[in-house]
């Protein structure tokens, strides 16, 4: 088996142990935390990317490391509890796909490290810059910024041009409320937000959102969202609402059309991070990257299912098409 450097988290409590307290052990694999908001079987792409880009990195698991996985099934009160139990595990590090649980991370331990993504980790205020983030916490920021809500919006309005009122539903209450609120009035769109962060969130919203009764939907990139899909894709079936996707996941279950980055390829790359930081870098040290690369996938047979024309114009531009 190839020799690795692995994380020894010595001292007194979990959550006070010091980053500098990092000691060579490769007499066992190191436990890395990973922790989805939601139910295990509500999402496979950040673990399955994950284990890919640590095969691809030499990584065993079983011998050179294990995956203590946790679930909140769409309970956000639970995520105090789940981190304690891996914190007495002694972690070497956390695995953290979405906002909440890496807000609840950085609650519980201002020292173990937290390899994080999230929408934008800079203005969440998860990180103090992206060249040196400081602190705990590293990773990849998902929306490159406020320009792919805007991004969006403009594929809504390209592909049903007679849009003119947008629901969007979101979990982070949207963080570019101004940039957003520009490109609507460019694209002569009104846009109301529906935050939703737990399952009756997601309940009520859909509530509001049908008795708005908007021509569009957008459906803002977040891993409860993600978790609760299915009551969202069936939400739009009914309705037969145009909607675009900010995950790639919905397309599988019937959604029409997504614009994301890759979630399988962001955490294949994830596992750069966690390989540094087991052979002993601060995480602080350790630049934020952004994502680049985004996909149009269109679900044509979705489309046809519910009666959702979609141009030739915009199939050309897709990158995949379903049909």
């Amino acid at each position: 088996m190839k020799r690795r450097t692995f994380i020894s988290l010595v001292g007194g409590a979990a959550a006070a142990w010091p980053l500098a307290a990092r000691a060579q052990d490769i007499s066992k694999p190191a436990r890395l935390g990973y922790i989805w908001i939601g139910p295990k079987d509500s999402e496979h792409s950040t673990r399955d990317g994950f284990r890919q880009g640590m095969r691809d990195l030499g990584y065993m698991e079983g011998s050179d490391y294990v995956l203590e996985e946790r679930y909140a099934d769409s309970q956000p009160e639970r995520l105090p509890g789940i981190i304690a139990e891996l914190l007495q595990l002694k972690v070497a590090l956390f695995l953290s796909p979405g906002v909440q649980v890496t807000k609840a991370l950085m609650a519980a331990t201002s020292t173990v490290p937290i390899i994080a993504t999230t929408p934008d980790l800079l203005a969440s205020g998860f990180v103090t810059s992206l060249a040196r983030p400081g602190g705990n916490v590293t990773g990849m920021s998902l929306t490159a910024g406020p320009t792919l809500s805007e991004k969006w919006l403009e594929i809504l309005k390209e592909t049903f041009p007679s849009v003119t009122a947008v629901a969007m539903l979101t979990a982070s209450g949207a963080i570019y409320h101004d940039r957003i609120r520009a490109a609507a009035e460019m694209l002569g769109l009104n846009v109301r937000y529906f935050p939703a962060q737990d399952p009756q969130e997601i309940d009520r919203a859909l509530a509001d959102i049908a008795a708005m009764a908007p021509d569009g939907l957008i459906v803002e990139s977040d891993a409860n969202l993600v978790s609760n899909r299915a009551k969202i894709l069936d939400f739009v079936a009914r309705h037969r609402l145009p909607t675009v996707y900010g995950n790639l996941d919905y397309i599988p279950d019937g959604g029409v059309m997504a614009y994301f980055t890759s979630i399988f390829e962001t955490w294949r790359r994830l596992a750069t991070y966690v390989d540094r930081v087991l052979k002993g870098a601060k995480p602080g040290d350790l630049p934020v990257e952004q994502a680049v690369k985004f996909e149009l996938v269109i679900n044509l047979k979705a489309a046809k299912t519910i009666g959702l024309p979609i141009s030739e114009s915009m199939l050309l531009r897709a990158d995949r098409v379903i049909e």
